[in-house]
């Protein structure tokens, strides 16, 4: 089942196709299970491969066409507007300003929606490493989305290729790429990448101050409007300094 679904979520690399033209890139973590290497910068700020890991998501974003990113911030925020400044020739960049409270995913979502200026749009997390596939990740997303359908499509990998990742998995998925949750203690087949797209209504009477964004996907696989995209490349989960140099050694085995 997952085979068929996977060759039927290919899009043809010479089909254009139009990417939300504005991303949230989630920023303002604490990156505690990064430590001692976020004691003095923040976590996106922490190299793989050379490069910053927020650098690699942002190259990705402007890769497939957004024009535009929206960045929150609260620890060491100082560092990361310092580094965004060098960004802003190949990308208009917004600030989402956190430093009074760190509002989670979901409240950092809702916080800022204001210079979230598209619908659909792109979020995606910043300490996850992915190469694409056949397909640039984001365009496959974006030529999956269907607003008539969905309020969230999220980007999944198989829990045999999640690199680093040491879970059990998170989401089922029916065969028109609904999603539902994984059962408590049991297994389920897909990861979250990290990396979604989002309508605008989602954040319709989301609740006040710090929340997680599985609030809202709770929301929509109720009204069975959550739906999921096989990742077709290597991702990669970098939360921790061992991690890194996983990640490091089996990029240079591809």
């Amino acid at each position: 089942m997952t085979a068929i679904r996977t060759r039927a979520l290919r899009i043809r690399p010479e089909i254009p196709v139009a990417v939300p033209r504005t991303a949230m890139v989630m920023a303002a973590g604490l990156g505690k299970r990064m430590r001692p290497l976020t004691a003095t910068r923040p976590k996106p700020l922490v190299e793989v491969a050379g490069k910053p890991l927020l650098d690699h998501v942002l190259d990705r974003l402007r890769t497939a066409g957004v024009e535009k990113v929206v960045v929150n911030v609260h620890y060491l925020a100082d560092s990361l507007e310092a580094h965004l400044k060098a960004r802003v020739k190949d990308l208009e960049v917004a600030v989402s300003d956190e430093r009074a409270q760190l509002l989670e995913t979901g409240g950092g979502l809702v916080h800022a929606r204001p210079l979230i200026d598209c619908d659909p749009f792109i979020a995606v997390n910043s300490d996850n490493f992915w190469v694409d596939g056949p397909s640039d990740s984001l365009k496959l997303l974006a030529s999956q989305w269907d607003g008539n359908r969905m309020d969230a499509l999220l980007l999944l990998v198989p829990l045999a290729r999640a690199g680093n990742h040491n879970g059990v998995g998170d989401f089922h998925m029916d065969p028109s790429g609904r999603l539902r949750r994984r059962a408590r203690g049991k297994v389920a087949p897909f990861v979250f990448t990290g990396i979604q797209l989002m309508a605008q209504r989602l954040l319709d009477d989301a609740p006040e101050g710090p929340f997680s964004t599985n609030v809202l996907w709770d929301k929509a696989i109720a009204e069975g409007r959550c739906f999921g995209t096989v990742h077709q490349g290597l991702w990669f989960d970098v939360g921790t300094p061992a991690a890194i140099g996983a990640t490091e050694e089996a990029l240079a085995r591809d």
